[in-house]
């Protein structure tokens, strides 16, 4: 053993040492400033955290069913209340529950993202109702948005930056868009986002023709029963999509890499 090798033996530890060591394994501080490597949430729950989970979907359907209801029970449907009197309490029974819902998150202390967005949405269409005397313009901002997204899908894989590609990067790829590079990525996103545009278009196209043929308590129902279930379909298939090309080029390269651990 070579001079000034020798073990550190405890007597020689000042008591301020030991009482540091204690208080660094006490409270685990040894740990405090290294950067743990966790994974990031799979692609589905971080999209369904963006969407707000069931409980965001069910709240978003709440003031558009509202409105639906309150129209047909006092309209012409049932109480045969003057057209606009209905009209003006069913866009108040919309807004108030939007209200409600995004009061009732603050007074939780929750997240009301998702409630600000359903609020704004809600207004806008309230208000065209409004102006115009007619129910079915409370859904037309909604349609003309949803028919402006079919648009920039399109466009986005004819100029070859697929927007699915993008939010893929930014909610399940810690914000890196190296699929770019990847070919095989590349092209599932150029028709994933292909995919989204046609799912898009069956949304609101059915609402727009019913919009043409003034079905305004129609456009409310498919709005509710249909639209969802489409949404939540092409996000499911998106995923599956993704995780069995991502799953794939791993499997491949494990197997190109063994021969070299050998």
């Amino acid at each position: 053993m070579t001079p000034g090798s020798e073990p550190k033996h405890a007597a020689d530890e000042s008591v301020g040492d030991r009482v540091a060591e204690e208080v660094v394994e006490e409270l685990d501080l040894h740990k405090a400033g290294e950067p743990e490597d966790q994974p990031l949430p799979s692609m589905s729950e971080q999209i369904a955290e963006q969407l707000g989970g069931v409980r965001g979907l069910i709240e978003s359907s709440i003031p558009v069913l509202a409105f639906v209801l309150l129209n047909v029970l006092l309209g012409d449907n049932v109480l045969d209340l003057p057209k606009k009197t209905a009209l003006y309490w069913a866009i108040g029974g919309s807004v108030g529950s939007a209200l409600a819902i995004g009061a009732y998150r603050l007074s939780r202390k929750q997240p009301v993202r998702h409630a600000v967005n359903g609020i704004f949405g809600i207004a806008v269409g309230a208000w065209l109702a409004w102006r115009t005397g007619d129910a079915k313009n409370f859904y037309l901002p909604g349609i003309l948005l949803t028919l402006g997204q079919v648009v920039a899908l399109i466009i986005s894989v004819a100029v070859r930056r697929p927007i699915i590609g993008y939010v893929w990067g930014v909610l399940a790829n810690g914000g890196k868009h190296d699929w770019f590079r990847n070919q095989r990525l590349f092209r599932t996103f150029q028709w994933l986002t292909l995919v989204w545009a046609v799912s898009l278009f069956v949304r609101a196209g059915v609402q727009g023709w019913l919009w043409l043929a003034d079905e305004a308590n129609a456009i409310g129902i498919v709005r509710i029963l249909i639209s969802w279930p489409i949404y939540a379909a092409t996000f499911a298939y998106t995923a599956w999509a993704v995780h069995r090309v991502t799953s794939a080029q791993a499997a491949e390269a494990g197997t190109t890499a063994e021969p070299e651990r050998a």
